[in-house]
């Protein structure tokens, strides 16, 4: 199966399974249940919850576990895209190509909503069927920690937030993109094996391999803000430049940064090489990823 097919086709049961496990509509109260489906089915690649499948996937896992799991990624994953518009943070009106949730709902309502997706994806965490209370609650601390303070999202938004404006080091800028984007994308291949009871050498292959796809796909954005418009990005384009935040063709130039994310890309694949054909979805990710002009 080609790699669109298969984005396509995984897109499809991801939100089967989100449309299941979300509040519907009209339960009280209702707009915040509006708000936060606005949001979870505004579009979007689904990315998060595909890497959860293709990793569990790679070790014969269950696919009805793992689109469960998937689903409560990617509400996680909108409940940070919420908070990161707001104008207090990132202050954007689009994303995914249509008014962000606070243009729609007002503020005060987007802040719920997102706290209210972050809340449901610990729920769904915690009745995760076909796994191990075990395994749940390392799921669970594994979602905490990559979007947590101490190198998860939250703590990368923090130092990003205040890095704006001022000279950033190799170091301090990969911080960033490891923590801000990088930890929930590791966390999702990881969670994929741990749902499955991956070896230890099985979990430390997809834990390189995710790692370095999760930097991938923040360089990714950093180019694609420099080179792309609002339209191709479904959101506001040359933001990055604008606040003077830290990324990489700031550092490096453009060149450099795709440079930067091929060579991580070849490592990625060399990380999972032992894991067979089974992997394949895997490695057509990681090459989709790079190539990805939204």
């Amino acid at each position: 199966m080609d790699i669109h097919t298969y984005l396509t086709e995984s897109k499809k049961l991801v939100d089967q399974y989100l449309e299941r496990l979300l509040p519907e509509e009209n339960e009280e109260p209702p707009t915040i249940h509006k708000a936060m489906r606005y949001s979870v089915f505004a579009g979007g690649k689904r990315v998060r919850p595909i890497l959860v499948l293709a990793s569990g996937e790679s070790l014969d896992g269950e696919r009805s576990v793992l689109l469960h799991l998937g689903a409560a990624v990617e509400m996680m994953h909108t409940y940070s895209l919420i908070h990161d518009d707001l104008p207090a943070l990132d202050n954007d009106d689009l994303r995914r190509g249509r008014p962000t949730c606070h243009k729609v709902f007002g503020e005060a309502m987007a802040i719920l909503a997102g706290d209210a997706l972050m809340t449901r994806c610990y729920q769904v965490l915690a009745t995760l069927p076909g796994v191990s209370e075990s395994i749940r609650v390392r799921i669970i601390n594994e979602i905490a920690n990559a979007t947590g303070t101490v190198r998860g999202m939250i703590g990368g938004q923090v130092v990003d937030l205040e890095s704006e404006g001022k000279t950033v080091g190799p170091d301090l800028l990969e911080y960033i993109h490891h923590s801000k984007t990088g930890a929930l994308l590791t966390a999702s291949v990881r969670c994929g094996a741990l749902a499955v009871s991956a070896t230890v050498t099985e979990l430390e292959a997809l834990t390189g391999y995710g790692s370095k796809i999760g930097l991938v796909f923040q360089i990714v954005d950093d180019i694609l803000d420099v080179t792309s418009s609002s339209e191709e990005l479904g959101k506001t384009a040359g933001k990055d430049a604008k606040v003077e935040k830290a990324t990489y063709p700031a550092l490096y130039g453009l060149e450099a940064s795709r440079t930067k994310a091929r060579e991580l890309v070849e490592s990625a694949l060399q990380d999972i090489e032992e894991l067979g054909e089974k992997a394949e979805n895997l490695r057509s990710l990681a090459r989709f990823i790079i190539q990805r002009t939204a």
